[in-house]
């Protein structure tokens, strides 16, 4: 690989329902114990199951007017820049963009009561409010790709740093509580009783998360110039649509492995720990584990996996970002930790999760896969490796 070439992580930050910061993550990831959900103190929410992993009390200021998914992008936002060694003067020097993906945009004021008492405010404006925030004039997005949406916009933010059109960019995704989102899965059935389980045996929907993941993705040329180190690049991002229903992944899974595919290119070999989508759904989960066998080929059932959302529930347009979070975070302590315990692991889904303590990648498989799906048949796939190591 040409390295004036390469794209790179220098930073990253996260909020979930395990607090702020990427090091609290990290010892939530370590500490692999269940996390049971809340229900959102909204008297409105009359539904079945009103289940969500929501953010903690941050204190105050941590979640301003502006909405909680704004709030949640920004403290994840600045910590990432903070991990980077950037801060604001820096990037108004810059050409910096601002790229987010939601599922819900900023949904609060538009759902606040029943929705009758103010105007009605356009919902995806994160990356504008962000952007704001940190004083730039810059090329800004907001997506929309459903779950994938955080995947998408990883991959905008690598081909604008190709493409010379950005020197850095702040990237990932934000997700909030949402009444719409959260009664639409009621009935669609789609919400487990318990919490979130992928890849057990009993599993009977997913759970939906709160929270926020961002990374600062530049150049490794431009990150050399200014004095970074970063440990993570971003090998690849590839996407795919089934186009096939709404809801449903297409039944042969083409598309998922597609990505996958490209994403991971000619080296199957070289993965060596999967972040998976796995929301705990009946289809995803096991179709997703079919198509990592056609991906990985032999080896698949030996390839450790980190079941994310078993540890934070499903967090929506924000899971794929939190997910190339907690890639990086293995990436840079070099082991995979314990997954949250199953109970019984569900036979159609053989697939490796380790749960008896941390492992290492086997040796020569130093990157980590990442997928990501959302209604609509959206599909992202993204690799990350350390730099300056093997499978360059």
């Amino acid at each position: 690989m040409n390295r004036e070439a390469e794209v790179v992580v220098t930073g990253i930050g996260a909020v979930t329902c395990h607090g702020a910061g990427a090091d609290t993550l990290w010892r939530a990831m370590t500490a692999a114990g269940v996390r049971l959900p809340d229900r959102p103190a909204d008297p409105l929410a009359r539904m079945e199951l009103p289940l969500i992993n929501l953010v903690p009390d941050l204190g105050p200021g941590a979640v301003r007017a502006a909405g909680r998914a704004s709030g949640f992008a920004s403290l994840a936002a600045a910590e990432a820049l903070s991990d980077a060694g950037l801060d604001t003067a820096s990037l108004s020097t810059l050409r910096t963009a601002v790229v987010l993906g939601s599922c819900m945009g900023e949904p609060g004021g538009n759902e606040r009561g029943r929705g009758t008492d103010g105007g009605w405010a356009p919902p995806f404006r994160l990356a504008t409010a962000l952007a704001a925030e940190l004083g730039l004039f810059a090329t800004v997005h907001d997506l929309g790709n459903a779950c994938a949406a955080g995947g998408y916009a990883l991959g905008v933010a690598a081909d604008l740093v190709r493409a010379g059109e950005a020197d850095v960019v702040i990237a990932g995704g934000s997700d909030a509580y949402s009444r719409v989102a959260l009664g639409c899965f009621n009935r669609l059935g789609a919400v487990d009783p318990e919490r979130c389980r992928p890849f057990e045996r009993d599993r009977d929907g997913t759970v939906f998360a709160e929270g926020a993941g961002i990374l600062v993705v530049e150049s490794a040329a431009h990150a050399r110039a200014r004095g970074a180190l970063p440990a993570v690049r971003l090998d690849a991002v590839a996407w795919s649509c089934d186009a096939d229903h709404p809801t449903a992944p297409e039944t042969d899974g083409e598309q998922i492995v597609r990505a996958m595919r490209e994403a991971v290119g000619g080296a199957p070999d070289t993965v060596g720990c999967v972040v998976p989508h796995g929301t705990g759904t009946r289809l995803n989960d096991a179709l997703e584990s079919r198509a990592l066998h056609r991906v990985l080929g032999p080896r698949a059932a030996r390839v450790p996996l980190f079941s994310l959302k078993a540890l934070l529930g499903h967090s929506g347009g924000a899971s794929a970002a939190l997910g190339a979070v907690a890639a990086a975070l293995i990436l840079r302590h070099g082991e995979i930790p314990p997954n949250v315990p199953l109970k019984e692991q569900d036979p159609e889904c053989a697939v490796l999760l380790p749960q008896d303590g941390p492992v290492r990648p086997a040796a020569g498989a130093g990157r980590v896969l990442v997928n990501a799906y959302g209604f609509g048949g959206n599909n992202a796939s993204l690799v990350l490796a350390r730099t300056g190591g093997e499978n360059r």
